[in-house]
């Protein structure tokens, strides 16, 4: 097994893979892994801690069974360095699993391995990864997809849900459970990357009549917004006003009100102690239940469950 690092490397990216393989060793499990980097020489992570290398790809052995691409933010930086795009091109080609953390996936995607494929990377850079490489079908909320041999992960931690992942294929799901029991990890955590997403909402709009109409959804989610009463207000017919809403944001006005709605819900659990049904009501939902199904459908959890993981990392708060 190789995880291949570099300079400017995501830290856990490295680490969290290679501490889920090294533990499963403990259980039964005979995982050799390797840390490999383009030239042989240690590195220095993006959280500015160096760590070892046990040498370069040339000195890996000519056949692997898996190899861990992990990446940096800077993900511009790292597919036009010659070193870093030629080391995993190698490795890749003599692995027949082939698996990437993060930013990491910007990396298989250009050396063509993502091609026809479906993949996923960090909620922020999903974007990004879809308009650099259009090839590659980005998927936005899972915290990895696996297609073919080929299995990508989301940000940063999600590489310690792709291991164990890898663990229970190759050993199991009882000795996966002992690795994520003995980790104090999620064997399966809960949802997706959806919840950690800081915006559902669409970005600024460029057409002046639509930026008004998402402003007026915004400055109050919870009143009776309507095409007709939105295309009034910003002096457009509700036909034209449909066609901005979907062709600047993908969505129908019907699909914004419920995002801008949402996000309202989602501050108001975040900052706030008010019981569920006042938060339904302040950010237009009307009733509990209907907030409900509209966390499960686009976040995957309930709105109290949400509150729980994202108010506070206080026990008691």
């Amino acid at each position: 097994m190789a995880v291949i690092a570099f300079e400017g490397v995501q830290l856990l990216d490295v680490t969290g893979p290679a501490e889920v393989f090294g533990t499963a060793n403990r259980f039964g499990a005979r995982y050799d892994v390797r840390t490999v980097s383009p030239s042989g020489a240690d590195v220095r992570t993006s959280s500015g801690v160096r760590i070892g290398v046990d040498g370069a790809a040339g000195d890996l052995p000519p056949r692997l069974n898996t190899v861990v691409v992990a990446g940096r933010s800077d993900w511009r930086q790292a597919v036009t360095d010659d070193d870093i795009v030629d080391c995993v091109a190698e490795v890749v080609r003599r692995s027949d699993r082939v698996t990437s953390v993060c930013a990491g996936a910007f990396l298989l995607a250009h050396v063509g391995v993502l091609d026809g494929r479906r993949a996923a990377t960090h909620w922020r850079l999903a974007d990004a990864l879809a308009a650099a490489y259009p090839l590659v079908s980005v998927e936005t909320d899972p915290l990895f997809v696996t297609d073919g041999h080929v299995t990508t992960s989301a940000g940063i931690t999600a590489g310690i849900d792709l291991a164990l992942s890898l663990v229970e294929d190759d050993h199991g799901p009882d000795l996966a459970r002992e690795v994520a029991r003995e980790l104090v990890v999620f064997m399966a955590r809960p949802a997706g990357q959806s919840q950690f997403s800081v915006r559902l909402t669409p970005k600024e709009a460029r057409h002046p009549q639509l930026r008004r109409a998402m402003d007026t959804v915004v400055a109050d989610p919870a009143a009776p917004h309507s095409l007709d009463t939105l295309a009034r207000a910003v002096g457009v017919s509700p036909r034209h006003l449909s066609r901005l809403f979907r062709g600047e944001t993908g969505m129908s006005p019907g699909q914004y009100l419920e995002s801008a709605r949402l996000e309202a819900a989602r501050i108001l659990l975040e900052t706030g102690d008010e019981p569920v049904d006042a938060v339904a009501s302040r950010s237009g939902f009307g009733s509990a239940e209907t907030m409900r199904r509209a966390f499960h459908q686009t976040l995957g959890v309930a709105p109290t469950t949400y509150r729980a993981r994202f108010r506070s990392t206080k026990p008691d708060r």
